[in-house]
C-alpha cells in the first residue's frame, strides 16, 4: 500500500515571492525620492516638520508643472527646448506690463497665457507641417523668445512683480488642519496634475500621443490625426511653462537669468520619471515625482555647500543614468 504524503506549500515563500513581484513593479523614482528626502531630513530638521515639507513642495511644484508639459511632447518622440526661455519671457515681460500696478495683474497673466498658446502653436505648426525636427525648431524658438523678452525690457528688468501676481508662487493658505499651511503652488500643481492625468491616462488624446511616439506610421493608418495631436502637445507644453513661470517669478522675483537651464531640468525630471526620449511612454504621477526627486537632489547639494557646476554635472549624470537604465530594462523585457 502506497502512502501519499501531502506537503503543504510554503506560505512564507509564496508571500515573499508575491511581495517581490509587487516591489519590482514600483517605478524606481519613488524609492529614490524618499531615500533622498529622508537624507535631507537627517541633515536638516526643517525637513522633518510639516512646514518644511510644504516649503519644499512650494519650491518643487513649478518644476513639476514644467515637466508635465514637457512630458506631452517627449511622449510623441519630440523635444521642446523653449521651456526655460518662456519662463524668462513671463518674468521679464510681466514686470513691464504690470507697471507696478496690482490692477494690471490679471490682464498681464491673460496676456502671458495667450503668448504661451501662440508660442506653442508656432512650434507645433513648424514641426508638424514644415517637417522641421522639433529639436531645431524649439532651439530657434528658445533664442527668439529669450531675445524678444530682453529686447522688450531693454536688456534689464523694469519694474517689479506686484504682490497679488507673486501670490501664486510664494503665498500659503494658513491654518489648515494637519498641514498647518498649504502653498498656492501645491494646489495649482494638484489641479494641473489631475487635469493632465485625465487627459493623458483616461482620454483618447493621451492614447494617441503614446501611439504617435511608439509608431507614427501605424498611428496614421489607424486614423490618428498626427499633425493636430502634435500641435496640441506643443501648446500644452508652452501654456504649462507660462503657468510655471508665473509661479517661479512669484518666489524668485525678476531676474534676466531666471529661466536658464529649466528646459534641461524639465527633461531630466521626465527622464527620471521614466519617460522614454524616443516617445511612447510616460506617466503624469511619475514625472511629478521625477521633478520632486530632482529638486531634492538640488537641495541636498546646496545643503552640502556644493557650487552650481556640481549641480549641473549631477543633472547630466542623472539623465545619462536614467536613459541607460530604461534602455537596459527594455532590452531585458524583449
Amino acid at each position: 500500500m502506497t502512502t501519499t504524503i501531502s506537503v503543504a506549500p510554503n506560505r512564507f515563500s509564496t508571500f515573499m515571492r508575491k511581495t517581490w513581484e509587487v516591489i519590482k513593479k514600483i517605478p524606481p523614482v519613488y524609492p529614490v525620492f524618499f531615500l533622498i528626502f529622508i537624507t535631507l531630513g537627517l541633515l536638516n530638521a526643517q525637513y522633518q516638520s510639516m512646514n518644511g515639507i510644504m516649503t519644499f513642495l512650494r519650491t518643487a511644484a513649478p518644476l513639476a508643472i514644467l515637466a508635465i508639459g514637457e512630458m506631452f511632447v517627449l511622449a510623441t518622440g519630440g523635444f521642446d527646448l523653449t521651456v526655460g526661455a518662456i519662463v524668462t519671457f513671463v518674468v521679464l515681460v510681466s514686470s513691464k506690463l504690470l507697471a507696478n500696478d496690482p490692477a494690471n495683474a490679471f490682464p498681464a497673466i491673460m496676456t502671458m497665457l495667450a503668448g504661451g498658446v501662440l508660442i506653442g502653436l508656432i512650434n507645433g505648426l513648424i514641426v508638424s507641417y514644415l517637417k522641421v525636427p522639433s529639436f531645431i525648431t524649439t532651439l530657434g524658438m528658445m533664442l527668439l523668445v529669450r531675445g524678444f523678452a530682453l529686447y522688450y525690457v531693454g536688456g534689464a528688468p523694469q519694474g517689479y512683480l506686484t504682490d497679488n501676481w507673486r501670490a501664486f508662487g510664494r503665498n500659503y493658505i494658513e491654518n489648515v488642519p494637519v498641514f498647518e499651511r498649504v502653498p498656492y503652488a501645491l494646489i495649482i500643481l494638484i489641479l494641473i496634475g489631475v487635469i493632465s492625468y485625465i487627459i493623458f491616462h483616461r482620454g483618447n488624446y493621451g492614447k494617441q500621443v503614446l501611439a504617435i511616439g511608439d509608431n507614427v506610421r501605424a498611428s496614421q493608418l489607424s486614423g490618428v490625426k498626427v499633425r493636430l495631436t502634435r500641435v496640441i502637445t506643443f501648446i500644452l507644453c508652452a501654456v504649462f511653462a507660462i503657468i510655471g513661470g508665473i509661479m517661479i517669478g512669484g518666489y524668485g522675483g525678476v531676474n534676466v537669468t531666471i529661466g536658464e537651464g529649466l528646459e534641461m531640468q524639465a527633461i531630466a525630471a521626465c527622464v527620471v520619471g521614466g519617460v522614454l526620449l524616443g516617445g511612447g511612454k510616460g506617466s503624469v504621477l511619475n514625472v511629478i515625482f521625477g521633478a520632486f526627486t530632482l529638486q531634492a537632489i538640488v537641495n541636498l547639494l546646496n545643503m552640502l555647500g556644493l557650487p552650481k557646476p556640481y549641480t549641473d554635472v549631477v543633472q547630466g549624470l542623472i539623465i545619462i543614468g536614467a536613459v541607460a537604465y530604461v534602455g537596459l530594462s527594455s532590452q531585458k523585457r524583449r
